[in-house]
């Protein structure tokens, strides 16, 4: 080894390499760009996953919603563009493992967009190629491995193959290339697309509604969203959007602190003050309810916004047990319906003076924690045992005996009364809900404006009897003036001329405190004030 063996090493590329090694590749790159991979559990029409699979001969897959209108309309494959008819398509069967994935029923392997799928002509069900392989072609036993048909070879239609995969490139696709559709697609941003039939009142009401409609994102629709707090409902706590501004990058920076927002129904449930008187109408007689709406105010609103809008109405009580209690409140009277007044189910509110203790207790039905809608009970002897799981509203004040003729009814097997027991109406007496709302609006009402910069700054003193106010241009009065003794100096009654307004005692202490009082106005600091930061 010498001293030159690196002498024919070049630091640099020529021009044949570069055009053999490097730039040749450039073709290669560029066909791969184009291809376009179509999923194997895509439809090859629609571009969807299909969820009724049909192949043809040459293993394409199409979904049934989809290649059915497009046969109709041009009679050609959306693929290859050459005839193609409905009855050659064969239905295909994939199985799924509990997982919900497309696997193999034989060998259990998941498929996926490299696996070697084909499927039986005859039966539809596809599998791993590696099971027909193994299990039908090579021992040249040619029957379906899950339901024992015999088939052919021929019969055997590659679905996937990752060594050929041009038929999934959806570049090539002739519809794609075409621009075909079997149906015109239409505008989904229109609310009408949704809206398939209307009466003539159904167009009138929308007629006038779209006058008055207002995109969501429009500047106007969202000054009209942003809510200001009043006296009301300002929460001692901000909104925390100007530290969110400052330290977010997506938010906008807001300089103003806003108080936030007290939920409605907290302001209006302070002023609910008195008990709500309810009266269920039933075919048994009338049932007097009074509701705890000054304890458990959101279940007792509720129940008085269904009776007032007449929901119960007609209902029947589809459970009762003898020595327990009767259940109602289901329009459907099954036992699993009803909405409340919201339509979302209302979170429980327990009590610890309220309990399902003595006869005639009325608390809510539910499915479980957080789950109240329409159904109620009423208990016919205490029970204990439902304290914190169903929340109590409520109790009877007239009509035990018709809770007690309830009572006495039979029911069967599953506690449904024989006989029809029947709510014909809901009056509602008193409604403390409408009482609130009515004080917090004219309290809204009587709400003083924001003060302005003139009602901030300092009273001007009183001016006496004969005094003129000065104003630009004009000489002080020098006749007419009447002194006020309100604002004159106070003296001591001693000495003779400027000392008789010298305060004797004052004077010792002056000195003294004279440094201390310097000392304390060096030490303040003038105080920036955060209250806006849009100079920052």
């Amino acid at each position: 080894m010498g001293k030159k063996q690196h002498q024919s090493d070049k630091l640099y590329v020529t021009c044949t390499e570069w055009k053999t090694l490097y730039g040749g590749k450039r073709p290669d790159r560029i066909k791969d760009a184009k291809f376009k991979r179509l999923p194997f559990d895509h439809c090859s029409l629609s571009l969807q996953p299909f969820e009724h699979p049909l192949c043809t001969t040459d293993g394409i897959i199409y979904d049934l919603m989809s290649i059915v209108p497009y046969l109709k309309k041009y009679g050609s494959d959306p693929i290859s563009g050459k005839p193609l008819q409905l009855k050659s398509l064969v239905k295909m069967i994939f199985h799924k493992n509990q997982a919900g994935k497309f696997h193999c029923p034989v060998t259990y392997k998941v498929f996926t967009n490299n696996s070697h799928m084909a499927c039986v002509r005859t039966t539809g069900h596809v599998y791993n190629y590696e099971a027909i392989e193994e299990l039908n072609i090579k021992p040249k036993h040619f029957k379906d491995l899950i339901t024992n048909e015999p088939f052919n070879k021929s019969d055997i239609i590659t679905l996937q193959d990752p060594n050929n995969l041009d038929k999934f490139n959806i570049t090539n696709f002739h519809h794609v290339k075409s621009n075909l559709k079997a149906v015109e697609e239409e505008d989904t941003t229109n609310p009408m697309y949704h809206l398939r039939a209307a009466d003539n009142v159904t167009k009138d009401v929308l007629k006038e509604l779209y006058k008055s409609y207002e995109a969501s994102g429009s500047v106007s629709s969202q000054e009209t969203k942003t809510k200001k707090a009043d006296k009301l409902n300002a929460a001692i706590y901000s909104t925390g959007k100007v530290a969110a501004g400052f330290t977010s990058t997506v938010m906008e920076p807001i300089t103003e602190h806003e108080s936030a927002i007290i939920d409605e129904d907290i302001v209006r449930y302070k002023y609910v003050k008195k008990k709500a008187y309810v009266r269920l109408v039933t075919n048994f007689g009338d049932l007097n309810l009074e509701l705890h709406s000054d304890m458990v105010p959101k279940i007792c609103e509720n129940f008085v916004k269904l009776c007032a809008s007449g929901y119960y109405k007609n209902t029947g009580f589809h459970r009762s047990i003898k020595n327990f209690m009767i259940q109602g409140g289901d329009p459907t009277g099954t036992g699993k319906g009803g909405e409340s007044a919201w339509g979302s189910p209302i979170k429980d509110h327990f009590k610890p003076n309220l309990t399902h203790a003595g006869r005639g207790v009325l608390s809510m039905a539910n499915s479980g924690p957080d789950t109240n809608k329409s159904q109620f009970f009423i208990t016919y002897r205490s029970c204990q045992h439902l304290n914190n799981k169903h929340s109590v509203f409520g109790r009877v004040v007239g009509g035990i005996d018709t809770l007690s003729a309830m009572e006495k009814i039979p029911a069967d097997l599953e506690d449904k009364p024989i006989e029809e027991i029947k709510i014909i109406d809901a009056l509602v007496f008193v409604n403390p809900y409408e009482e609130a709302d009515e004080i917090v609006r004219k309290l809204r009402e009587s709400d003083d404006p924001k003060p302005g910069p003139s009602s901030s700054a300092a009273p001007a003193l009183p001016l006496t009897s004969g005094v003129t106010p000065l104003t630009s241009g004009m000489t002080p009065p020098t006749s007419g003036v009447t002194p006020s003794t309100d604002f004159a100096p106070k003296t001591s009654g001693k000495g003779k001329g400027v000392g008789k307004y010298i305060n004797s005692t004052s004077v010792k202490r002056q000195h003294e405190t004279e440094d201390q009082q310097s000392s304390k106005h060096k030490k303040k600091l003038k105080s920036a004030g955060f209250s806006n930061f849009s100079n920052w």
